[in-house]
């Protein structure tokens, strides 16, 4: 289940970009020189989409999550550093918990295919929703009772 939501916010991450950093001392990033004043930001966005961390990188392959262990500067659905989300883990088990709860219950495919994130605020969300069919209801076998 990791996998499978890590995948979906590698693909799909809530916020597009980092908050903005202001450099301290004069330094170099990939090549570039950078002075002190000079503000600078990430786009997990496209962090997420580099081709040599994630080759076919629009295609939903949970498993790469459990083929390599991305470090906190590859994979940062949640910021990075000291300024990342405090709500990370929360939102993780939530996201665990909810994806867990619809799957044992029902079988579902999407409506409408190309769905587009839309900016609200900081964050990213499916401009109108995500729809959904419900194509059946997955039958539960009731656990025996226990004797005491």
């Amino acid at each position: 289940m990791s996998a499978f939501c890590n995948e979906t916010l590698r693909i799909h991450p809530v916020a597009m970009l980092t908050f903005t950093r202001l450099v301290q001392e004069p330094v170099e990033l990939l090549g570039q020189s950078l002075e002190p004043g000079t503000r600078v930001g990430g786009c997990i966005y496209l962090l997420h989409h580099r081709e040599d961390l994630y080759p076919n990188s629009n295609q939903f392959r949970p498993e790469r999550f459990l083929e390599r262990q991305y470090s906190q500067f590859e994979f940062m659905p949640f910021g990075g550093g000291a300024r990342r989300c405090i709500g990370d883990a929360l939102a993780m088990f939530e996201m665990k918990l909810v994806m867990a709860t619809i799957i044992s219950q029902y079988e579902m495919k999407l409506a409408a295919a190309n769905e587009k994130p839309q900016r609200r605020g900081v964050t990213l969300a499916p401009a109108n929703g995500v729809k959904m069919i419900i194509t059946g209801k997955r039958l539960r076998q009731k656990a025996p009772m226990a004797t005491v």
